[in-house]
C-alpha cells in the first residue's frame, strides 16, 4: 500500500461512534446545512418500510438530523412505493423525473435523477434492501461532512456476511466474512482494479458499498454511468475531482441484505469492468456484452445480456436542473 494511502487511512477512517448526534446537530446548525437521503428502490416492499421508519424515528423526529426523505421507485411491480409512503418517506417514480428524457435502466439512473427532486447540501444514498437497519447507515457517513469542511464524500464500511444467520462472520469460509471483506464482486473485480489503476484508492474497505454521503456541490459535478458501475465510477471520479484527502469511510458495523445469484453479479462486474476501462482509456469496447450459459434439456443454451454503455452527464449540464436551483 502506497505511503500515501496508509496515512489517508488514520486520518480518513472513522468509526460511526466517533461523532455523537448532539455534536452533528450543533455543527449542522452552525454551518445551516441541510441533509437529504435517497431510496434508490425497485420491488423492496420486504424492506423499505423499515429502513425509512428507522431514519424517520431517529434521524427526523427525535434528533432533526434529515431534513428530506426520498424514495425514488424506480418500476416496482409490488408494494415498494405503498409501504414507503405509509413508513413516511416522500415516493417519486423515477419517470416522473426530468420526463422529456426517457429513463434508462440501471441503480446510476436513479441516482443521477434523484439530484433533481432533493435539496439538500449533503445528499446520502442507501440501498433499499438493507435488513437490520441501523441509523449509523445514514449519521455515520454523514458525519464528518458536517464537521469537517474539507471532507467531500464518504463511504460506508461495514462486516458483509453471506449469511444473515451468520452476522459475526462465525461460520467462516464461504458462508461468512472475515473482517473486513466486502461482497464477491468487490473482492474478484472492483478490488483488484482499483489497486492495479488507482492504487490511491487502495483503502476503501467497500468500494462498491450502497452507503455513501457526499456534497451536492461535488455530485454536481461528476457523471453518473446508469447501472452498476455508479458506485466505481463515482469514487474514481471524485478522486480525480477533489482528491484522495476529501474522502472518507466510516464504520458502521454490520450490512445485511439480499444476496443476488451469480448470473446477476457476472453481469455487474461486466459493467463495473467497463465503467474502470472507460475511465482508464475512454475507449469503447469492442464488444459491449456479456454472454453466460443456462443448462437446457439439450445441454448448455446461451444468454447474452447487453452491458451498461451509457452514462449521465453532470446534473449541472441540465438546464432543468440549474433553473430549478435558481429558483
Amino acid at each position: 500500500m502506497l505511503e500515501e494511502v496508509e496515512r489517508w487511512l488514520t486520518r480518513r477512517s472513522w468509526s460511526a461512534a466517533d461523532r455523537t448526534l448532539d455534536r452533528l446537530l450543533v455543527a449542522k446548525a452552525a454551518r445551516g446545512t441541510t441533509v437529504s437521503v435517497v431510496l434508490p428502490a425497485l420491488d423492496e416492499e420486504a424492506t423499505v418500510g423499515a429502513i425509512v421508519s428507522v431514519i424517520r424515528r431517529e434521524l427526523m423526529e427525535r434528533a432533526p438530523l434529515v431534513d428530506e426523505l426520498v424514495v425514488i421507485d424506480s418500476g416496482s411491480t409490488d408494494r415498494t412505493a405503498e409501504v414507503a409512503a405509509a413508513a413516511g418517506a416522500r415516493v417519486v417514480h423515477r419517470d416522473a423525473i426530468l420526463p422529456r428524457l426517457p429513463a434508462l435502466p440501471g441503480k446510476g439512473e436513479v441516482l443521477w435523477r434523484s439530484l433533481l427532486v432533493t435539496s439538500g447540501d449533503v445528499v446520502c444514498f442507501v440501498d433499499a434492501d438493507l435488513r437490520r437497519f441501523s441509523a449509523d447507515f445514514v449519521s455515520g457517513t454523514v458525519g464528518p461532512l458536517l464537521t469537517d469542511a474539507d471532507v467531500q464524500f464518504v463511504k460506508a464500511m461495514y462486516d458483509r456476511p453471506l449469511r444473515e444467520d451468520d452476522p459475526d462472520g462465525e461460520g467462516g469460509g464461504m458462508n461468512g466474512t472475515v473482517g473486513g471483506q466486502g461482497g464477491r464482486v468487490t473482492e474478484l473485480v472492483a478490488r483488484p482494479l482499483l489497486n492495479l489503476h488507482w492504487p490511491r484508492l487502495a483503502g476503501f474497505v467497500q468500494p462498491l458499498g450502497g452507503e455513501y454521503a457526499a456534497r451536492r456541490s461535488l455530485l454536481e459535478r461528476l457523471p453518473f454511468p446508469v447501472g452498476y458501475g455508479v458506485e466505481l465510477g463515482l469514487l474514481v471520479d471524485a478522486l480525480h475531482t477533489v482528491g484522495l484527502d476529501a474522502l472518507g469511510q466510516v464504520d458502521v458495523g454490520v450490512r445485511l441484505h439480499r444476496h443476488q445469484d451469480d448470473r446477476a453479479l457476472g453481469r455487474m462486474a461486466a459493467a463495473i469492468y467497463r465503467t474502470a476501462q472507460l475511465r482508464l482509456s475512454r475507449a469503447h469496447l469492442v464488444r459491449p456484452e456479456l454472454t453466460q450459459f443456462d443448462r437446457g434439456e439439450n445441454g448448455f443454451v446461451p444468454r447474452t445480456y447487453s452491458v451498461d454503455t451509457e452514462e449521465r452527464p453532470p446534473i449541472r449540464e441540465i438546464a432543468e436542473y440549474t433553473s430549478g436551483r435558481a429558483a
